[in-house]
């Protein structure tokens, strides 16, 4: 089992700080005294941001200059909006050219970061059913994995260079505010909440402070890199999610909603509502990461408190 290094303190570019899990790494960083600059799409304000623009493969690099480690986070969310043929395309682009620009601009600085962490996640595997996957597993069918095969060779100028890149395949984070987590929790404290379709899919989930740990360990272990699964252990159906939510929040369960239904409302977003995808954090584990809350009921809990 190989450790992390300790290192005593790093100065890090950070694209996508204002989102849920970006803000919580920043804040993170930042009370161990670690220094973040945040990429910004304006000009900078103060000594801590950098301008970018992903759109234009813009990114002023004397920003980067100096820093130990690239992390980005930056992409439009998933379930934000209907997937309309204009909405598919901003969420490929915000992935594929953000990873393009900071990769191609990481390879041209004279003293490299020493690790590029760069967002993806488990949509990469697509439809798994019952069958657990790992690292290793080939990608799905379908717009999300094709997605994210592009988004993770995007990377390419910064593995080209030497430096050492980790992709980061993220599952569900479970939050209070923010995120799926975040739309679920207001319907199942009101008692409108149940299961999705038959409810038999698996749902890879992580705690919040667990995606921000994970990340942080990404990091700082030295060797770590291509892709890693940040998912809790024990994935959970969404039977058992919509179980432990109606515990947590002591509330009844009852109301389903049927796969049609939400084909209906959704479009082809339902896709992923429906989709099981039991993804597995074998490199993750493997490397001495310990979960804080690798159950869904702890993951539940913890974004309550």
């Amino acid at each position: 089992m190989t450790q992390p290094t300790q290192p005593t303190h790093l100065r890090i570019a950070l694209a996508g700080a204002s989102g849920l899990i970006g803000s919580g790494l920043a804040r993170s960083l930042k009370a161990d005294g670690h220094d973040v600059v945040r990429l910004v799409r304006r000009p900078a304000r103060s000594a801590d941001e950098a301008e970018w623009d992903p759109k234009r493969q813009y990114v002023h690099t004397a920003g980067l200059a100096g820093c130990d480690a690239v992390v980005n986070l930056a992409a439009a969310g998933v379930g934000d909006r209907r997937w309309s043929a204009a909405y598919k395309k901003e969420l490929r682009d915000s992935r594929v050219l953000g990873t393009a620009t900071l990769a191609e601009a990481i390879a041209a600085l004279d003293v490299p970061p020493r690790v590029f962490v760069n967002g993806s996640a488990i949509g990469y595997y697509g439809d798994t059913g019952d069958r657990a996957v790992d690292e290793n597993a080939p990608a799905g069918e379908g717009f999300l994995p094709s997605m994210c095969v592009e988004w993770e060779e995007a990377a390419g100028a910064a593995v080209e260079a030497g430096v050492r890149t980790v992709f980061a395949r993220s599952g569900l984070v479970v939050a209070r505010k923010g995120g799926a987590w975040g739309r679920m929790f207001p319907l199942f404290k009101a008692g409108l909440g149940g299961r999705l379709g038959n409810g038999r899919q698996y749902w890879s989930f992580i705690a919040l402070h667990d995606e921000v740990a994970a990340l942080r360990h990404l990091i700082d272990t030295e060797s770590l890199s291509g892709p890693v699964n940040l998912t809790a252990p024990h994935p959970a159906t969404n039977r058992e999610v919509t179980a432990a939510m109606g515990r947590a929040l002591h509330r009844p369960t009852l109301f389903t909603a049927p796969a049609p239904a939400l084909r209906v409302v959704l479009g082809e977003m339902a896709s992923d509502v429906l989709c099981s995808t039991r993804a597995l954090p074998e490199r993750l584990v493997d490397s001495g990461f310990k979960f804080a809350f690798p159950t869904i009921g702890e993951a539940v809990g913890a974004a309550l408190r």
